[in-house]
């Protein structure tokens, strides 16, 4: 993938339909362009600006996993109307497999072709930067193609081969870090990071294991791992996650959520990455941490007013 590459054409719906998973292997693999005719603009160093010198909040939110693609376009296109309004950079999340679930019978999402045919739609059709987990060095690769941010989740933040594969793709990557860590241990990490060639750089915290079911979320960690020179993310709703804690499932309080999120701008924090859902407890993954939609535009807003104090 170190061939300069063609300028992409925008994505029709139409052309959607052709396996995605296929082509970008077959480019990948075999040096086909063909996976261009998909792939988004390159927005990577604008998103990258926006993201470190603007001095605005960024919001990462979205779905815990991608459930339908209706779905996703109403979380996306509401949520960027909130954050246009209140002034605010918004990037939509969503998994397309969640692999990490306590059950083998819960829901993992539609998979890696499926999901990024829906990615790629929502990014078009709404007009927004898209983020995504990757578990693979494999998916790393095929991910870019369609998103902005590559996201390395916890639970493999300190996998060498899948940092050094997503930051060579070239595209921001986030690594969330792991509840077994600690943050001052984030600093390896993304050192190892750099050293494999990563200059777009992120850190999401998300709480720390506790133990029986429990996190807990210490706001040292965001001014320790800012001094990393890189941008830091709190996620308010894994951070209230109760990992087990529903026997076969997690469960969460989500009512914590927005004063963890309160906290952590407060602290430092240049971002909040938030999953939100219409009807949260209808939802498919991580139901109990999530913020009702609708509560979003009241939490949107006390979040970049104290922003601005803050600063």
């Amino acid at each position: 993938m170190n061939r300069p590459r063609k300028k992409a054409a925008a994505i029709a719906p139409i052309e959607l339909g052709i396996s995605v998973s296929k082509l970008l292997e077959e480019a990948f693999y075999n040096g086909s362009s063909h996976c261009y005719n998909l792939a988004v603009p390159n927005t990577t160093n604008s998103l990258w600006r926006t993201l470190t010198k603007s001095g605005t909040l960024t919001f990462i939110a979205g779905p815990c996993v991608i459930e339908s693609e209706e779905l996703c376009l109403q979380v996306a296109r509401t949520m960027k109307k909130f954050c246009t309004k209140f002034g605010a950079n918004y990037i939509f999340k969503a998994s397309y497999d969640k692999a990490n679930r306590t059950s083998a019978k819960s829901f993992r999402g539609p998979g890696l072709e499926g999901g990024l045919e829906v990615l790629a739609r929502i990014r078009q059709q709404a007009g927004v930067p898209v983020l995504t987990d990757v578990h693979t060095e494999k998916q790393a690769a095929m991910a870019a193609e369609v998103v902005d941010v590559l996201q390395i989740p916890a639970f493999l933040c300190r996998q060498t081969d899948l940092i050094n594969a997503a930051v060579k793709t070239g595209k921001i990557v986030n690594v969330k870090k792991g509840q077994f860590l600690s943050p001052a241990e984030m600093g390896q990490v993304i050192k190892k990071a750099a050293e494999a060639g990563g200059r777009k750089l992120m850190i999401t915290e998300r709480g720390t294991t506790f133990g029986y079911n429990n996190l807990v979320a210490d706001m040292r960690a965001i001014p320790i791992m800012k001094a990393f020179g890189v941008p830091v993310i709190f996620d308010a709703t894994h951070s209230v996650q109760l990992p087990g804690g529903g026997g076969d499932k997690s469960s969460g309080q989500r009512e914590f959520a927005p004063v963890l999120a309160r906290c952590a701008v407060v602290a430092g924090a240049d971002g909040i990455f938030i999953e939100t859902h219409p009807k949260p407890d209808r939802a498919l993954s991580d139901g109990p941490n999530m913020i009702p939609l609708s509560q979003m535009p009241e939490l949107l807003s006390k979040l970049v007013k104290l922003h601005a104090a803050s600063r």
